[in-house]
């Protein structure tokens, strides 16, 4: 009977150590697709509740979670349904000096037996009133027009019409204001716009028409200065809020005809408290495009931002910046989500930038200052949480370099000042969301008609946008608005002295 001689002492050194040179490659190799895996988990799970992604780019999940969660809302049981009680209401009231009072004949027959009240007895007089709008009637007005021939060149001038030019038919102020309202400020695409007035109107007009009363309106803005005008009264500005969005254009070309070297985006620069909101189109998401803009170069205010790159050139000239704390809650929920149980940091960081906005809100409500030893707490909360963030993640493998955790850790220690303003200066709103509410107005125009066909039309719109926007927050009516712009005077902003 044979037997198997174990293996020398030699052989078996060497296969232990072997054998823990493979089993430690198996770790890092584990280790490396544990976070790769999560990295696609964490692809999977962005939506606008834990990234800069936009709500419009949400996929149906994403869009059912963000409902749930903010619809958990639980009902007390003591609560009516409908409005409660010291709640304003919007409903009418009589007016006291009605447009005009229409007598009505007497009810002929009672209400309560049926019997005939023509020998009844008067019992005075009740009342009602009926608010509506005056009946839409296409006016067509002929206008005759004097010529006079000069008798000392003998040149033939024709009075002027009050709107259209001589020897032409075309709608007039009402009729197109109706149109660039419809197309613009209501988002109605061309050809729906052209039905809806053929059905108010009673009479056909073309989706050209439509197209081309919204392209003439921005010409005369455009003629009138008017982005000029908007452009200096926003360096009048001592705060201003800037954001970008992106969008699509079927032709996205550059000046020369040629390509655009990127997406195109609309900006928006705004004030905090939306007297001014101006809307500009950019080819391409750029740092030489957001520089052209005109607004920021040797501007010196605070500049209210995410932290896209594009924005840094001007920090140097800047007297102040504030990050967006929307985002920066919504990165720290990105990184939240990658592991609840180590990254908890990123939620203690949460918390102190919402209790530090409470802070200040009720600072600014009731006119007193800020508790500055609740803000101490929460600033230590959250330079506390960012170290623990730095510390938790500087080994932390990732499978594309530092982990997501490590990356805005250090960009939270390294811009604590920028995320801070807000507590220091008053006037600075602590988020971006202004300029986030701004442009919804785009991208529900796109989730309407799907793009816009060149940058031209982008930028049409992206000025009779500001303009209807601006001057309605100046309390002009968007009719007065157009009318005014029509004929020759728009209405333009003024400067606001610093």
């Amino acid at each position: 009977m044979s037997t198997v001689e174990p293996p020398a002492h030699e052989e078996l050194a060497w296969l232990v150590v072997a054998l823990t040179e493979r089993l430690v490659q198996a770790d890092a190799r584990i280790a490396a697709l544990e976070s790769e895996v999560a990295a696609l988990r964490a692809r999977l799970d962005k939506d606008s509740t834990n990234s800069s992604v936009p709500p419009s780019k949400d996929s149906v999940g994403a869009k059912a979670k963000r409902k749930a969660a903010t619809s958990q809302r639980v009902r007390s049981k003591d609560r009516r349904r409908g409005g409660q009680v010291g709640r304003t209401g919007s409903g009418l009231v009589p007016s006291p000096d009605p447009d005009r009072t229409v007598p009505v004949d007497a009810a002929r027959e009672c209400s309560g037996c049926g019997a005939d009240l023509a020998d009844g007895l008067d019992a005075g007089v009740a009342w009602a009133q009926v608010w509506d709008t005056l009946p839409i009637v296409l006016e067509k007005v002929h206008y005759l027009l004097p010529r006079r021939r000069c008798g000392c060149c003998g040149r033939l001038t024709t009075a002027a019409a009050p709107f259209g030019q001589a020897g032409t038919v075309c709608y007039g102020p009402n009729v197109n204001a109706a149109a660039i309202l419809l197309a613009s400020q209501g988002n109605v695409p061309v050809e729906a716009t052209a039905g809806l007035m053929a059905a108010l109107l009673g009479t056909p007009v073309s989706t050209g028409f439509v197209a081309r009363a919204h392209e003439r309106f921005a010409d005369l803005l455009a003629a009138a200065g008017f982005d000029e005008a908007m452009i200096a009264a926003l360096r009048a500005e001592d705060v201003l809020c800037a954001d970008e969005t992106p969008v699509n254009i079927v032709a996205n070309v550059d000046d020369n005809g040629q390509p655009a070297d990127g997406s195109p985006h609309v900006v928006t620069v705004r004030t905090p408290d939306a007297r001014l909101v101006w809307y500009k189109e950019i080819a391409a998401r750029t740092s030489a495009r957001i520089a052209a803009l005109g607004v920021f170069d040797t501007w010196h205010g605070v500049l209210v931002r995410d932290d896209y790159a594009g924005w840094h050139q001007f920090d140097a000239q800047l007297c102040g910046v504030q990050q967006c704390g929307a985002h920066l809650i919504r990165h720290c929920q990105g990184v939240l989500d990658l592991d609840p149980q180590v990254q908890q940091w990123a939620g203690q960081v949460q918390q102190a930038l919402r209790d530090a906005a409470r802070l200040v809100e009720a600072a600014n409500t009731t006119g007193t200052a800020i508790d500055a030893k609740a803000l101490a707490d929460a600033r230590w909360r959250y330079d506390h949480g960012v170290l623990v963030g730095i510390s938790l993640n500087l080994s932390r493998p990732w499978h594309t370099g530092n982990h997501p955790g490590l990356v805005l850790a250090r960009r939270l220690q390294a811009k604590a000042d920028q995320v801070w303003l807000f507590t220091t200066d008053l006037r600075v709103p602590w988020t971006n969301n202004a300029s986030e509410q701004a442009l919804k107005s785009p991208k529900l125009r796109q989730k309407v008609s799907g793009y816009w066909h060149t940058t031209i039309t982008l930028g049409r719109f992206c000025r009779v946008r500001s303009y209807l926007v601006t001057a309605r927050n100046h309390g002009v009516n968007a009719i007065d608005a157009i009318h005014a712009a029509l004929t020759g005077r728009p209405w333009l902003p003024t400067l606001t002295a610093i």
